[in-house]
């Protein structure tokens, strides 16, 4: 997204590590999430839907939670029973 879009003018920082940040930004824009990342800045993304914040927040698990953490967490999903 551009960063002068004024879509994107009411935004929050995404606190991420500098390693982690342009992965989390490319899988924001494969999600549609509105979100810009210059180099040396911040990346910055606006949740407009709890939908939005709920894959915003998987995501910045994805990348910061250890991998015993994941593993736990998946298979609690498979344990739900389907509706």
């Amino acid at each position: 997204m551009n960063p002068a879009d004024p879509e994107l003018e009411v935004s929050d920082i995404v606190q991420v590590s500098w390693l982690d940040r342009w992965q989390v930004y490319k899988r924001l824009q494969e999600l549609e999430i509105p979100c810009w990342c210059a180099v040396d800045q911040p990346l910055r993304a606006k949740v407009n839907t709890v939908k939005q914040a709920a894959q915003l927040t998987s995501v910045l698990r994805q990348v910061s939670a250890p991998r015993g953490e994941l593993v736990q967490w998946l298979e609690c999903c498979w344990q739900m029973p389907s509706r």
